[in-house]
């Protein structure tokens, strides 16, 4: 099993890139905010993880050993495969997927394209006695219907999940409590 990989930026594409290890090119599919920060030329240290099937070899890479280990969690999840499990790595942040799995928000796991409720429920079950507890990831406050409104409204707008609580965690907590206010603040966090 190839566990790491070092080497430099030699092609980038959407969801993967092409590093070349000792003068071998070697395509990794990485989750896209990975993707999108990296440009030829630049030196990349992965965690990887190799998916071997009947047809192919798929080489999966990642920045850390926790999302990689958050990937192999999600592989052995009924219905998620290896694309998939990249695209919730993609659209929400391993912090955010252990607070949606620590506050059993299944709802978090369903705005991930190609995740529906059914879907998401069974990586909320899954998970739930998988990941360890973290220190200091204590349990977010419910959130409020102004503020999932908020959300909806930011992710309807084109921004990721992660983008969205970001936002949403950068309005005062004196703030006014009403949805076109909130989302005025939350939008503010952008520009």
């Amino acid at each position: 099993m190839i566990a790491t990989l070092s080497g430099k930026v030699f092609h980038v594409e959407p969801g993967s890139l092409v590093v070349e290890v000792g003068g071998v090119g070697l395509l990794v599919n990485v989750p896209a905010p990975l993707a999108d920060q990296v440009v030829p030329g630049d030196p990349v240290f992965l965690f990887t993880h190799l998916v071997v099937r009947q047809d192919a070899l798929a080489l999966y890479g990642f920045e850390t050993a926790e999302s990689r280990e958050l990937f192999m969690l999600l592989l052995g999840v009924e219905g998620i495969g290896p694309r998939l499990a990249l695209a919730i790595l993609s659209t929400l942040s391993p912090d955010a997927i252990r607070r949606a799995v620590f506050n059993e928000q299944a709802e978090v796991f369903s705005r991930v394209p190609g995740v529906g409720k059914k879907t998401a429920q069974k990586i909320l079950l899954s998970l739930q006695d998988r990941i360890p507890g973290v220190e200091g990831l204590a349990p977010l406050a419910a959130m409020s219907d102004a503020d999932g409104e908020v959300l909806s409204a930011l992710i309807a707008l084109g921004y990721s999940v992660v983008e969205a609580q970001a936002a949403l965690q950068s309005i005062p907590r004196d703030a006014p409590q009403d949805v076109e206010t909130r989302l005025r603040l939350a939008l503010q966090y952008f520009s």
